[in-house]
Parts: structure tokens; C-alpha cells; sequence
């Protein structure tokens, strides 16, 4: 079977209507549908661009991806006729994470909405992880502490930035710095950006316009690929009380 059949099929289960609606939706006969969805036969291009116009998903991922073990939150239209595949699952149907390799992060912005790219992607499986969509992230530098380089943070995918939480961190894609990692205040009231804050304040806080946002990932957990040591913890520990109560540190000359 090519996924073409199976995916028309599923795509039509998933808005749960009958073949005899969808057939009337897309001003098209019943045994067009049936043939179709059993394989007796083919669309042609124009009725692809109208599965397309329908269902809002690329004529290109119809044809080339299987999408029956999606389920209903999967498809996740983002920007203009994008969509975002999330959620995949292993043979027991459980829900699996898909891992942005060090290394590959700096691809992310050209690969992000790329379905070849996030297939190609490892991924895991985190028991523990709430429903949704995530992704797992690798982190860069000391902007965020006691979070290390090297570290990834699973992120939920966030449908829409209106949803944005004061204070809470996020992993964001934006059109001009890629992937970061930070706390996010929301200014879209004020002036159409939010406001991007590092918990490690030798880093100053700088606002992006909404239109400059890709996507936005709302913390879930954090997993660390190296140990801390005991001094580590306790120097971390001194820098957060110390800008709680905003007090600047400033190298000690002797």
C-alpha cells in the first residue's frame, strides 16, 4: 500500500466524518473516496491540491510519509501550509521523543520544519514525560545555571506564543539566533516581542519581535550528561542567592 491510501483514509477518520460527508466536502463521489482509500486507484494532481486545501497538509508529505500512527495532535500547522510531525511512536504505541544532536543543532534552523530531517532524527522514550508533543534540546554555554553545557532540556511543543508564561524558560527558535534556551516575560501588549532573560545575569536580557519566533518549546525536564561535582553545586548555589537578591558580583582583585 502506498501511504497516499492509508493516509486519506486516516486523515478522514481522525476529523471523524463519514465518506459520504467527505465526498460531499470535497464535491467528489463516494466510490471515488472508496477507491482511493482501498487503493483501486490513484488521485490525480488536481485532486491532491484539493486533499491538500482540505486537510492543510503539503501535497509532498501526503504522498511520501505514512501518517496513520499519528494520532489527532500530531499534525501541527505552523506558518504557512508547515507541519510539524512531533509525535512518533514505537511498536507498542508509546510516544517517543525525537533528540537534536549537539552537533546538528546548528542545522536545526534550516532542518526545523524539514519532515526527511526530524525522521532522521535518534529518539527516546521518557515514561514519565506528561501528553504533548516534545523534543529533546542540547544546551550551549552558562547563560542558564545551574543548567551545564552539554545538558539537553526536553521541551513540550507550545501551540501558541499567547500561551507563554511569565518566568518560565523555554527553548525558542527564532529566524536570526537559532535555538536558545531562556526565561521568557511576554511584552506583546507593549510592543509585540518577548522578552528574553538569562538566569546567569552576566547576560543581558533582549527582546524578539513575535514575527522573528519559529517555534517555542515549553520546559518539561532537564537531563544532564555530566556530573556535578560537590564544589560545583555549592559555587551554583552562591551565584542564585546572590542574584536573588540582586546583588552584581564582580571579580575580586588582589
Amino acid at each position: 500500500m502506498k501511504p497516499i491510501q492509508g493516509n486519506i483514509k486516516h486523515l478522514r477518520t481522525l476529523k471523524k466524518i463519514s465518506q459520504e460527508r467527505f465526498a460531499e466536502e470535497l464535491g467528489w463521489s463516494r466510490s471515488m473516496i472508496g477507491s482511493y482509500e482501498e487503493g483501486r486507484s490513484e488521485p490525480p494532481i488536481d485532486r491532491l491540491i484539493d486533499l491538500s486545501n482540505y486537510f492543510n497538509i503539503p501535497i509532498d508529505i501526503l504522498v511520501k510519509h505514512d501518517l496513520r500512527l499519528a494520532k489527532d495532535t500530531s499534525f501541527i500547522e505552523v506558518g504557512n501550509k508547515r507541519v510539524l510531525f512531533p509525535i512518533t511512536v514505537n511498536e507498542s504505541n508509546e510516544d517517543l521523543i525525537e533528540i537534536i544532536p549537539a552537533k546538528a543543532s546548528a542545522g536545526y534552523l534550516s532542518g526545523y520544519d524539514d519532515p526527511e530531517y526530524i525522521e532522521k532524527l535518534q529518539k527516546i522514550k521518557l515514561p514519565f514525560l506528561p501528553t504533548g508533543t516534545h523534543r529533546a534540546f542540547p544546551i550551549k554555554g552558562d547563560s542558564m545555571l545551574p543548567v551545564k553545557d552539554g545538558a539537553f532540556v526536553v521541551g513540550k511543543f507550545l501551540e501558541s506564543i499567547s500561551d507563554v508564561k511569565n518566568g518560565k524558560t523555554y527553548i525558542v527558535l527564532t529566524k536570526d539566533d537559532g535555538l536558545v534556551y531562556k526565561r521568557i516575560y511576554n511584552l506583546i501588549k507593549e510592543n509585540n516581542t518577548l522578552l528574553l532573560s538569562s538566569d546567569n545575569k552576566t547576560y543581558k536580557p533582549y527582546e524578539v519581535e513575535i514575527e522573528n519566533i519559529l517555534e517555542l518549546w515549553e520546559f518539561t525536564c532537564c537531563i544532564n550528561t555530566q556530573e556535578y561535582d560537590e564544589n560545583e553545586l555549592k559555587m551554583s548555589s552562591i551565584i542564585s542567592m546572590f542574584q536573588d537578591l540582586k546583588v552584581e558580583l564582580k571579580s575580586i582583585k588582589i
